[in-house]
């Protein structure tokens, strides 16, 4: 039987008409269309399905559909339209801290949790930050730096 829910998606209220059992990564890729959300391991260990839920970072893959109700989703559509956004953008581009993306919206939603936190956060509170997202690629330093980056020039913006 489908149970229905409301809950704001990237800042808009949308009804779900679903199981609540539902993942809610399965039902951002299949149901809205937000491919940005990548399904990568299924057990919420690399961190490719990261979303922010209620201004935490989640894994989508480990999330039911019955949890978010009442709540705020956010994916990196969303975010993406952000000054914050702007900044992690143009930090990460300056470093080359992209190589093949498909870690890089988790890692991005984890770089905003990490600074609405603390908007000057230690190199190693940067690394404790992203430690549940997994990069095959870039070996992290250039994350690192990047975050550090976005810090330091969007000062103001966290």
């Amino acid at each position: 039987m489908a149970d229905s829910m409301t809950f704001i998606l990237n800042g808009k209220e949308t009804v779900y008409s679903g199981s609540a059992t539902a993942r809610l990564l399965d039902v951002l890729r299949n149901e809205y269309n937000l491919t940005g959300v990548k399904c990568g391991c299924k057990e919420g260990e690399c961190g490719a399905c990261s979303v922010i839920l209620d201004g935490r970072l989640v894994n989508s893959c480990m999330t039911a559909m019955g949890r978010v109700a009442g709540s705020g989703v956010v994916t990196i559509e969303g975010y993406r339209e952000t000054e914050r956004f702007k900044a992690l953008d143009k930090a990460y581009a300056s470093v080359s801290a992209v190589q093949c993306g498909f870690c890089i919206p988790g890692m991005v939603l984890a770089s905003e949790c990490i600074l609405s936190k603390n908007a000057h956060p230690t190199e190693e509170e940067i690394r404790e930050g992203i430690s549940g997202n997994l990069c095959r690629c870039t070996g992290y330093n250039a994350i690192v730096k990047a975050i550090g980056i976005a810090a330091k020039e969007g000062d103001g913006l966290w």
